[in-house]
């Protein structure tokens, strides 16, 4: 039996929305996969590595999936519920969860990683990424690219066309640049979303807290009702998530630099 209006609102407002595993949205919403598979490369990057830093890591979901970490490994974590989540999910794997309110500066010494990594960050302070690796270190990660999922968004906020320019691929890789990174490979996506009914729109607009500041069942009750009866009458709902991959390397010193530090002082004139 199908489900009713009121039901779905229900249903939606009740689902824990902590952490950062989208599970729930199994038949009831489905989202295209990137093709360059960030999970499967984290894991290989983190075999590699001596002393690694997750930033904004959400519930630890996607880092507790590698199966060998670094002698030393560090996650970043805001929100309280994610941070609770984290910690159950990666103390026992050995990784440090530490809370941070994902503004600079990162709570670590200049050089302490040489592999920071992170998957869908709110936001991105490139300067500290650099301080914190160590020279020859990697950043590798996952961000969300421009116009993600705007077709939903632009359903409840109507259009922002200035807002569809943020998260550019390009302009991150500049801002990486003048941060003194170099950026070793990118790569974008863009990749189909269907919604089948409003219970997934409700749990992800609980969960996505950005995508419509301020957004309770009640203040949006009438959109929602719109967006119910135009699945109901076209089938899903149609969006498109956009993805990025981006690894940016700090450079190791120069041989010139070694060379100056190395060379032996000029004798002291007689």
């Amino acid at each position: 039996m199908t489900s009713s209006f009121e039901e779905l609102l229900r249903i939606g407002a009740e689902a824990d929305v902590s952490g950062w595993d989208f599970s729930w949205l199994d038949g009831r919403a489905t989202e295209e996969r990137p093709p360059w598979g960030y999970a499967r490369r984290l894991g290989e990057r983190l075999e590699g590595a001596s002393a690694s830093l997750d930033i904004q890591t959400g519930g630890g979901e996607v880092l507790a999936q590698a199966s060998r970490l670094p002698t030393l490994a560090v996650a970043t974590e805001s929100w309280p519920p994610n941070i609770a989540r984290a910690t159950a999910l990666l103390h026992p794997r050995g990784i440090a969860v530490v809370a941070d309110p994902d503004e600079p500066p990162l709570p670590f010494a200049d050089g302490a990683f040489d592999l920071v990594t992170s998957r869908h960050p709110a936001t991105i302070h490139w300067g500290e990424i650099a301080r914190v690796l160590r020279p020859g270190g990697t950043y590798f990660a996952q961000h969300v690219g421009p116009a993600s999922a705007f077709e939903l968004i632009e359903f409840f906020l109507g259009p922002l066309p200035e807002q569809r320019l943020g998260r550019d691929p390009g302009v991150e890789a500049e801002q990486a640049r003048a941060a003194g990174l170099e950026v070793v490979d990118l790569r974008t996506a863009r990749l189909r979303i269907e919604i089948f009914d409003v219970a997934a729109v409700v749990y992800l607009l609980r969960k996505v807290i950005w995508w419509v500041p301020g957004f309770t069942v009640d203040a949006h009750r009438e959109r929602l009702r719109d967006l119910h009866e135009r699945i109901r009458s076209d089938g899903p709902f149609v969006a498109h998530s956009s993805r990025h991959l981006i690894e940016a390397r700090k450079p190791s010193r120069s041989v010139s630099e070694d060379d100056v530090e190395n060379r032996p002082a000029s004798p002291t004139p007689a």
